[in-house]
């Protein structure tokens, strides 16, 4: 009886301690990691509190009902949608993930926190995981392959589970040196948190000079921030699902990546997936002059700036095969689903 009663204490403060591991999380990613066994860390099953801020902001955005719109608002939704974007494709992705051209340690900075305000975790987080997708694209060991997991875990799920809120930090070292970046790795809701008191701020400052503008600050928090941030989610999303389901193959990569013009638009040149990865490692991603590919714009816009530079190339082989891959049929290179 007492061996059954002590077994459930453990059972219990276990649960307790979980919980409270899991609320700490919400603001400090890494605490109390310790604590938690390998069989917990490497789970697959959603985790619902560790996940209820990405919820919430979901629900938030019905408050549009309460609000309504302007507008400038709508304006500034759209215009922090593309500018957060442009953050996530040419910076965590391009940049961090794969290091496709260089900046100085300022701008890596000042991008990483642009990117990290879209609400979509550390870069270190995003580059590690994003590294080990290539590594193992669309094998069982890829995380987020709708191929081997099913669209709606590849767009959704992986990252609401404990499996997919560790940094590996083993395979990004080259930036974990920067405790900058390590910082707002690990406590990836300042910056969004920051942001979105911003878009308050703003509103309630349009509303005490210019109150013709018709907006105020729980108007703009609305559109600048959840409404925009969910959509900037679900845009980034389909990258891993439906860019590895919907579109054309014009390279024979060992993957199911796929070239789709439409998501190149919303991501601003990510839709061009089956190029990328091809090889991963160019800054430009829309291969052929009409291939849209506005981040490589900007990136281009950048380096006149001189904020970047050294901008990775694609080379003339891979521009020569993927011609003479267009002339003929479209690659198929089917992988069987993992069981």
């Amino acid at each position: 009886m007492n061996t059954r009663l002590s077994k459930g204490v453990v059972v219990t403060n276990k649960a307790v301690t979980r919980f409270w591991v899991n609320v700490l999380q919400w603001f400090d990613s890494e605490a109390d990691l310790h604590s938690q066994d390998v069989e917990t860390e490497a789970s697959r099953n959603v985790n619902w509190l560790r996940c209820l801020p990405f919820v919430l902001i979901h629900l938030a955005c019905l408050s549009v009902f309460l609000v309504g719109y302007s507008p400038i608002a709508v304006g500034v939704c759209l215009a922090m949608f593309w500018l957060r974007m442009f953050a996530i494709t040419a910076f965590y992705h391009r940049y961090f993930a794969h290091k496709a051209f260089k900046t100085s340690r300022r701008w890596q900075f000042v991008f990483a926190v642009l990117g990290n305000s879209a609400a979509q975790r550390g870069p270190l987080w995003w580059a590690s995981h994003h590294r080990k997708h290539h590594k193992s694209s669309d094998r069982e060991d890829d995380i987020h392959s709708p191929v081997a997991h099913g669209f709606w875990w590849s767009h959704l799920g992986w990252f609401t589970s404990d499996a997919g809120f560790k940094t590996d930090y083993s395979v990004i070292k080259d930036f974990a040196k920067y405790p900058e970046l390590k910082f707002i790795n690990r406590y990836d809701s300042l910056v969004p948190v920051l942001f979105a008191l911003s878009m308050f701020g703003l509103g309630e400052l349009l509303l005490w000079v210019y109150p013709e503008s018709g907006t105020s600050g729980w108007q703009m928090l609305v559109w600048g921030f959840f409404i925009s941030t969910v959509l900037l989610f679900h845009g980034t999303f389909t990258i891993n699902s439906l860019g590895h389901v919907w579109g054309s193959r014009r390279f024979k990569t060992p993957d199911q990546s796929r070239n789709n013009a439409l998501l190149a638009l919303v991501t601003l040149g990510e839709g061009w997936h089956n190029n990328h990865h091809r090889f991963a490692v160019s800054a430009r991603q829309g291969f052929y002059w009409w291939e849209v590919d506005i981040s490589y714009g900007l990136l281009k816009c950048l380096a006149w700036l001189g904020i970047v530079y050294d901008l990775n190339p694609v080379p003339e082989r891979i521009l020569k095969e993927g011609r003479a891959n267009q002339a003929g049929a479209q690659i198929e290179h089917p992988i069987p689903r993992a069981e």
